[in-house]
């Protein structure tokens, strides 16, 4: 009768042990899933402010160039910033590819926090650019109206 409690115990102490075990792997698992998903859709979410922002310069230079074939003041620095931003992100999506899947949990969170800063300096950038494009929409309407 001793021996099939203690064999009881040592059995339910291995499946409980197995049990934990199993947890702290699909808990490690889904953690890592977690932070390839949100490395994706950061990058991904970057990447479509970053066209977003290029397009607007480019309408908004559109309208301020006095000649269509030369650029207007700043547009070339505008240029240059938003390509560079695009090359890094390039570069993240190749470390994303390449390195992502044999990277520690730390990597991956590090990655995932600096895209995350990315976007949140490019915040600020595009509502200022919403803030001049409606400047500039204002004052081309007011310019219309007073020739009219």
């Amino acid at each position: 009768m001793f021996s099939y409690a203690i064999y009881a115990l040592a059995v339910l102490a291995t499946f409980a042990v197995g049990l934990v075990v199993w947890l702290a792997v699909h808990h490690r698992s889904r953690r890592r899933h977690g932070a390839l998903q949100d490395l994706l859709d950061h990058a991904d979410r970057l990447e479509i402010d970053l066209k977003d922002c290029r397009e607007r310069l480019q309408r908004a230079h559109a309208v301020m160039s006095v000649s269509p074939d030369l650029p207007a003041a700043g547009e070339v620095e505008a240029q240059h910033a938003l390509d560079s931003g695009l090359r890094a992100l390039l570069q993240q999506r190749l470390w994303i590819r390449d390195k992502a899947p044999d990277a520690s949990q730390r990597e991956l969170d590090d990655a995932v926090d600096a895209l995350a800063r990315a976007r949140q300096q490019l915040e600020p950038r595009l509502r200022a650019l919403d803030d001049a494009q409606h400047a500039l929409d204002v004052a081309v309407r007011e310019h219309i109206h007073r020739d009219f």
